[in-house]
């Protein structure tokens, strides 16, 4: 590897990058690779954009990526993310200077699909209660507590996308009825995949035994189960959230949670991160949450390690992944 110089490129990189993709970057001597931890803090990832000054890109994690850190990057190429979500990084302020911003495309995929069954199944085998009592002794008060099955229930999929198709392939493997909600797909490439397209959302809410998250955090799906929504659910019934914190409004679930409006939760996502361990949610025995790791496997770690770096060796070498960019018109624009 070469030494930071005026013929190289200067990377910032998550401490979190995989092996294979720091073997990737070890093969190119035109890349000077700096490394910073991946949950820093956004002012001082400020400080030290402003200290290593010129930055060509940078992998992140959550980090907030706003004009300011662009501009201290003083001839940024490209931001990448090494996961799927981008609602930290300002898209509209990339574009107009003409810079993509790259995702892991499939990378943590099957990780966050494997997860969303993984509470599923938590919540309907009932397998924090039954953990609990083996633990304290009473194994004999078993029978007080009934699991259920997944078998022959209905799972309604919110979001077709890369996360849900997985998702819906991992539930009907589960021998459950598949319903998918997603206004912007085909209704025949959901029912060619094995499941039944709704059109209506509020229609479909209770026939549903679980019900799956897996879309964007945008203006349109903020708060999208709402008091009303959480209202239409059965009380039998379990929400599951692998998506982004705000797609639930809190309030109005710690509301429905307490009063057997509905069975349960899975949340690997809350409004605010990192929570509080005060979180009126986490005292809910109706509750099995996860600290946003659902993407965050070993595998999926490396996965999407080698697909960040892919995608910025792609965009420097003039051949540019265009599907695993959130603005591809930049690639035209120029």
């Amino acid at each position: 590897m070469a030494e930071a110089g005026t013929n190289t490129k200067k990377l910032l990189l998550s401490d979190s990058l995989g092996t294979e993709a720091r073997a990737l970057l070890a093969t190119r001597d035109d890349i000077t690779p700096v490394y910073f931890p991946h949950l820093i803090p956004n002012d001082e990832f400020l400080e030290r954009v402003k200290a290593e000054a010129p930055v060509a890109a940078w992998v992140l994690g959550a980090t907030r990526i706003t004009p300011t850190e662009i501009e201290a990057a003083q001839g940024l190429v490209l931001t990448a993310r090494m996961g799927v979500g981008y609602d930290a990084i300002d898209v509209p302020a990339h574009t107009e200077r003409g810079l993509p911003v790259m995702t892991a495309g499939l990378g943590n995929a099957p990780s966050v699909a494997e997860h969303a069954v993984h509470m599923m199944l938590m919540l309907v085998k009932k397998a924090p209660a039954l953990d609990k009592l083996v633990r304290d002794g009473d194994w004999l008060k078993r029978m007080s507590i009934a699991p259920g099955d997944l078998l022959g229930k209905t799972v309604l999929v919110i979001g077709f996308g890369r996360i849900g198709t997985r998702t819906a392939k991992r539930c009907l493997a589960m021998e459950m009825d598949v319903a998918v909600y997603d206004p912007y797909v085909d209704a025949r490439a959901i029912e060619a995949a094995g499941c039944r397209a709704v059109s209506d959302l509020d229609g479909a809410i209770p026939a549903a035994d679980f019900i799956t998250i897996h879309c964007p955090k945008t203006p349109e799906t903020l708060s999208l189960f709402n008091e009303a929504r959480l209202g239409r659910m059965k009380p039998t019934a379990y929400l599951v959230n692998t998506a982004r914190g705000g797609l639930i409004d809190e309030d109005a679930l710690l509301a429905a949670l307490k009063s057997g409006a509905i069975a349960g939760a899975g949340l690997d996502v809350v409004a605010e991160e990192p929570a509080s361990a005060d979180h009126p949610l986490f005292a809910l025995d109706n509750v099995v949450v996860s600290p946003h790791m659902a993407g965050v496997t070993r595998e999926a770690v490396d996965r999407m390690s080698v697909i960040a770096i892919q995608n910025i060796l792609s965009v420097f070498d003039g051949v540019p992944i265009k599907e695993n960019c959130i603005n591809p018109g930049v690639f035209d624009a120029g």
